[in-house]
């Protein structure tokens, strides 16, 4: 009797390890996944905003292109995150 109550002590706890371990794992990667996202918002908003900043030094229209190219970027960068979204949903 006390063997087959150790068996299922030593069966429960390995269950209960693995479980914490897998809650780990999932953990970290839902903190990569949300890095990934704003990672590619911020830069799309960067790269529009440095575009209409050089173009209006170039073309003498400040502040309406870096405006302009702010909000295109937000846009191309909103549209980044729906499709690769997307993508990490068809995945799973």
């Amino acid at each position: 009797m006390p063997e087959d109550f150790k068996t299922r002590l030593k069966i429960a706890k390995s269950k209960i390890k693995k479980q914490l371990d897998n809650d780990g794992e999932k953990r970290g990667s839902f903190m990569g996944i949300a890095f990934k996202l704003g990672t590619e918002l911020v830069a799309a908003v960067a790269v529009g905003t440095i575009i209409g900043f050089i173009l209006d030094s170039w073309f003498d229209t400040k502040p309406w292109l870096i405006i302009i190219f702010f909000f295109l970027g937000a846009a191309a960068g909103m549209l980044n995150v729906i499709k690769a979204a997307n993508r990490m949903q068809k995945e799973d």
